[in-house]
């Protein structure tokens, strides 16, 4: 029976993947690897807690935002709600990750599915090497993750620190990315 119920969630985050566009053929899709039904082993690190697993979750750039382009993209007010990907996109998408990563509670509603780059900071919206389920709960819940993105935006748009600096800073370790750039 458990076999049988495991198979059903596969199956059915198979189809809400290919109906969110993930399983399009593109490169991205590509790369990111389905869960196999009846597999619970996971394939994705939770070692590196409160931060994703870099083999699974590198982070990825929108090439829209660069440096030359923050003016018209990241910094302007209600930007990132035009690219953030539809709910039944990123639902879907964590329910599978949630499995890779291997969590012990499986509940979608106790993760955000996390841009790990995040949009405040050009991250890619869809791609699946930018997102993971982050927990919210421990000692470095999802929360606090996203008051240092904000403070990320605002000093990349005041113009002091540098959109790679402030991207460098968060991928490498988001909890002592404000102190390594001085903020």
């Amino acid at each position: 029976m458990m076999l049988r119920q495991r198979l059903t969630v596969v199956v059915a985050v198979a189809a809400a993947l290919t109906a969110a566009g993930l399983a399009t053929g593109t490169a991205q899709a590509a790369t990111h690897k389905p869960v196999k039904s009846g597999t619970l082993a996971a394939s994705c690190s939770r070692a590196h807690l409160p931060l994703p697993d870099p083999s699974c979750t590198p982070g990825t750039y929108n090439p829209a935002v660069t440096q030359a382009t923050i003016g018209s993209t990241i910094c302007v007010s209600g930007w990132t709600a035009t690219v953030r990907p539809p709910v039944s996109y990123t639902n879907a998408l964590k329910t599978q990750q949630i499995a890779q990563y291997g969590y012990s509670d499986t509940k979608p509603a106790d993760y955000e599915e996390d841009h790990f780059v995040p949009l405040e900071l050009g991250g890619a919206p869809r791609d699946p090497r930018n997102l993971w389920p982050e927990p919210r709960y421990g000692s470095q819940p999802a929360q606090s993750k996203d008051s240092v993105e904000n403070k990320l935006k605002t000093a990349v748009c005041g113009h002091r620190v540098t959109l790679a600096a402030a991207r460098s800073a968060i991928a490498s370790d988001w909890t002592t990315a404000l102190s390594r750039l001085g903020l």
